[in-house]
This record gives C-alpha cells, sequence and structure tokens, in this order.
C-alpha cells in the first residue's frame, strides 16, 4: 500500500468513527426532551466498548481460514499482535464499522432501555452476532463463497449492506418486539424534541458516507471510487427531493425530519 493510500484509510478511518456522533446526535433529536442524553450515550457507549473489544479479539474473529467455520480463532491476533502498519490501519477501518453497527441498534429501543443493559447487550450482540457475520461476509466465510458454491455470481458487499444493515436490522427488530411499543406512542404524539440535532446528525452522517463508501474501495485498488463518490452524493441528493416531494402530496407540506429521513434512505 503506498503512501497515498495509506493516508486515505486513515481518513475514511476518521470519516467513518465521525458517523457514530452524526448518529448520537440523529438519534438523539428524534427523542423526547427528557431521553437525548441517554440516547446519545448509547452511541457513545458502543464507540467505547465495541472500539475495546474489536482490538481485543473482534478483529481476530472477523477472518475464518475455513468457509464452514463459524467464526475466526478470537485469540489468532489478540490485542492485534503481530500486525503491520497497514493491517494496524485495515483492522481500525474494520472498527468503525462494527462500532457504528452495535450504535445502529439503539435507534429501536428509544425511550426504554437502561445504559447499563445497553451495553451489556452490546458486548454479546458484538462478539456472537457482527464479529462473526463479519468473518462470513468479508473474512473469507460462507456467505463471501457463497456464489462459488451456487456456481452464481459472487455476493457483493463492499460496504455493509449485509454485515451491517441486514444484521442490525434483524436485531433492531428483536428488539423492538421484546421490549415493546415505546409508552404514549401515536402518531402526532411523540414529535422530535430537537429538529436542529436531527439535521446536525443526518449531515455528519452524510460527510462520513464518503469513507464508509468510498473508503471500502480501497481494497479493491479505487477502481470504481468515481462511480461510488457520485452514487453517495447524487442518491442521497435524489432520496431527499423524493420525500420532499412524498411528503407534499401525502401529508400537504415537505418537513425537515422528511429531509433527513430521506438523506438516510438514500
Amino acid at each position: 500500500m503506498g503512501t497515498g493510500e495509506l493516508a486515505f484509510a486513515v481518513l475514511s478511518t476518521a470519516l467513518v468513527l465521525l458517523m457514530t456522533p452524526g448518529l448520537a446526535f440523529f438519534y438523539g433529536g428524534l427523542v423526547k426532551a427528557k431521553s437525548v442524553v441517554s440516547m446519545m450515550m448509547m452511541s457513545f457507549g458502543s464507540l467505547a466498548l465495541v472500539g475495546v473489544l474489536w482490538v481485543l479479539y473482534g478483529y481476530s474473529m472477523s477472518a475464518v481460514e475455513n468457509p464452514t467455520d463459524f467464526s475466526g480463532n478470537p485469540f489468532a491476533s489478540f490485542g492485534l499482535a503481530g500486525l503491520d502498519n497497514e493491517g494496524l490501519v485495515g483492522a481500525a477501518y474494520g472498527a468503525t464499522f462494527a462500532i457504528i453497527t452495535v450504535a445502529l441498534i439503539s435507534g429501536s429501543i428509544a425511550d426504554r432501555a437502561r445504559f447499563g443493559a445497553w451495553l451489556v447487550f452490546a458486548g454479546i450482540w458484538a462478539t456472537v452476532s457482527y464479529f462473526p457475520v463479519a468473518a462470513w461476509v468479508w473474512g473469507g466465510g460462507w456467505i463471501m463463497e457463497l456464489g462459488t458454491w451456487l456456481n452464481m455470481p459472487d455476493v457483493i458487499d463492499y460496504a455493509g449492506g449485509t454485515a451491517v444493515h441486514i444484521n442490525a436490522g434483524a436485531a433492531a427488530l428483536a428488539l423492538a418486539l421484546v421490549l415493546g411499543k415505546r409508552f404514549g406512542f401515536a402518531k402526532g404524539i411523540m414529535q422530535p424534541h430537537n429538529v436542529p440535532l436531527v439535521l446536525l446528525g443526518a449531515a455528519l452522517l452524510w460527510f462520513g458516507w464518503f469513507g464508509f463508501n468510498v473508503g471500502a474501495e480501497f481494497l479493491n485498488g479505487m477502481a470504481n471510487a468515481g462511480l461510488i463518490t457520485v452514487n453517495t452524493l447524487g442518491a442521497t441528493s435524489a432520496a431527499i427531493l423524493g420525500w420532499l416531494a412524498v411528503e407534499k402530496l401525502k401529508e400537504g407540506k415537505a418537513t425537515s425530519i422528511g429531509a433527513a429521513s430521506g438523506a438516510v434512505a438514500g
């Protein structure tokens, strides 16, 4: 890896890490005023806890020797021992994906979970779900080899569609079903307490997506970096306009929350 590629990898790592505070703002603005600090701390707690777990054993678990293995050996590179300079940067980049994936789940339990219980869940879920699934998708596991086994095109997941979004979405649904509805939640009752926080969070997420999406391409020699950059800009912009148009037609007015939601969806 050349100096320029190494610098871009470090920059992308910083951009993806920034997404977690951005998510904290996004989620924090959407909840009740009394829940904002608790909601934001779930993201920051994920950043701290998962960052440590990844360095200790998560990175080691995220790659397998055989496609049929459930996960990698957690003690293979315990504490990132034995990694060279490029390997350490790659490990740090992978850590930011693990952190944001766990933090994403917290939105499904807004207003009805304690911080301590959330940290226990986050640590267990990262260990038994995210780290192994990362190995399945990116680390030589069965999903990565599925196309070869079935004589079909390979599964493409360069920026987390499977390991991050499907994985976190399934966990969020499970938690929401277990904990039930938010008290008093109904149309028109639960209004976001701070719209500027939501917009700030959406903007930071969008900023970080350039590291999230384009940064993942440095493993492929940056062959499609231009296309991914344009899509990260254009798809998000178009989704904002689409959401605002639908809101205007359906509700009679477009909203700031709709614009932020469109950006995230895009």
